[in-house]
């Protein structure tokens, strides 16, 4: 069952880049945040290389002065989403999340079978805004769409 507002993000062990491979957690990246977390389906494909991403590169400062944090996650690992972030110019700060195996995507019930296209289990395309641990806003696309899960979409849409 997929995660809801109201429910508390499940503690789970991601993996990024800053100084070597570092795994962290989730209590690390949500606990006393606000943030906005969005995953995709895979860095460098086409809908999340020329609008996911860097519309939240784009907005990053917007949600920054709103004192949200921003995170991408892909079930991908730690070394092609630290490529695909520099290929995107995406900014200090916002942290660019490797799901490998797809135990985020799973814990939180967003994981979606792409082996039909050669790229096995993956996460929906999807954003979450989470307060101090807890969902508090949950945009979840629609296959092979791109309406709700976008920065401006959803900066439009939190308090």
């Amino acid at each position: 069952m997929p995660i809801k507002p109201g429910d508390r993000i499940p503690e789970v062990v991601l993996k990024h880049i800053h100084d070597g491979v570092q795994a962290i957690d989730t209590r690390t990246i949500f606990d006393g945040k606000k943030v906005v977390l969005f995953g995709v389906p895979g860095a460098f494909t086409p809908t999340c290389s020329e609008k996911h991403l860097p519309g939240y590169v784009e907005r990053f400062d917007a949600f920054r002065a709103r004192g949200i944090e921003v995170a991408c996650m892909a079930v991908n690992d730690p070394f092609v989403m630290q490529a695909w972030g520099e290929s995107q110019h995406v900014p200090e700060g916002l942290l660019m999340l490797s799901d490998g195996n797809g135990d985020f995507a799973r814990a939180i019930g967003l994981e979606m079978d792409a082996s039909a296209y050669g790229m096995g289990v993956r996460s929906k395309r999807f954003a979450l805004y989470v307060d101090d641990g807890v969902v508090r806003k949950l945009f979840v696309e629609s296959p092979g769409e791109f309406k709700v899960s976008g920065a401006e979409h959803v900066l439009a849409s939190i308090p």
